[in-house]
């Protein structure tokens, strides 16, 4: 099934959807993005939380499935503080770290940390008093940079200002990558959520596997799942699309469903008590 829900009878429509996520708990892997998806957008990164109401969800939804992880683009560790459960996986860094249920520190891509330190000195050296001044914010990810400009009293002039970081980055061999008014400075290496996903659920009981997320780095985390299926390491995947007007177009185009923002997935959640 591809398509949005309001084809059919939404509330249908999900329950058909998820039939093979909801029928073998035990061998089910539930998945979610954070930024856009369990939390609202927030003009400041560090302002983002889960709504109680959500979070509620959430620990029951882990206490009835046997795999249960958050996929973020932040830190692992930031992860799960704005998530506030210590008992679900956490994949972060798009796929560069991953953070087990109950461990205290999370394992990390060796290829990754090695780019550390020049990514660190690079963000240090470009960002400037003139960014600041534009509102620009910097977000420090360890081996990747952030550069935010929602809400800054001139996004256009701010954006301008970023795209120029950018064009120095690629300068310099590092790789870019544009999300939601932000651009994350990254090491040249292979780095997204698929395989972090993949490395998250190798070897262990999933069969079926539900993804739910908002931005352009999710379509890593769709295609993903479904090489798993190809190579027969899972038997389904439901990749679903939350909507915004922020969402890029593609997303809904390689969505098997679509929800509406943060209450569209606190549904999506509570179909699959």
């Amino acid at each position: 099934m591809r398509g949005i829900l309001e084809r059919v009878s939404p509330a249908a429509t999900l329950v058909e959807a998820l039939e093979p996520i909801r029928s073998d708990p035990a061998h089910a892997a539930i998945l979610l993005d954070i930024d856009g998806t369990l939390a609202p957008i927030v003009r400041h990164a560090a302002d983002a939380h889960v709504p109680e109401a959500t979070r509620t969800l959430l620990i029951e939804i882990a206490r009835r499935y046997e795999v249960v992880g958050c996929v973020s683009g932040r830190r692992a560790g930031t992860a799960r503080q704005i998530v506030a459960i210590g008992t679900i996986a956490y994949v972060g860094n798009h796929g560069g770290e991953l953070l087990r249920p109950g461990a205290t520190r999370p394992e990390i891509d060796g290829e990754l940390a090695a780019w550390t330190a020049r990514v660190k000195e690079f963000a240090a050296r470009v960002y400037t008093a003139d960014h600041q001044r534009l509102r620009v914010r910097s977000e420090d990810k360890d081996a990747i940079a952030g550069f935010h400009w929602r809400g800054a009293p001139d996004e256009e002039e701010a954006a301008a200002a970023v795209r120029e970081i950018a064009e120095a980055a690629e300068r310099e061999g590092l790789a870019v990558h544009w999300g939601r008014k932000v651009l994350e400075v990254r090491p040249p290496v292979m780095l997204d959520k698929g395989l972090g996903i993949a490395a998250l659920l190798h070897g262990g009981p999933a069969r079926a596997a539900l993804y739910v997320g908002d931005d352009t780095t999710d379509l890593d985390a769709f295609r993903g799942l479904r090489e798993l299926v190809e190579q027969g390491e899972l038997a389904s995947a439901l990749c679903v699309a939350v909507s915004s007007d922020e969402a890029p177009p593609e997303l809904a185009r390689e969505a098997d469903l679509a929800v509406d923002g943060p209450g569209g997935v606190r549904g999506l959640l509570e179909a699959l008590l």
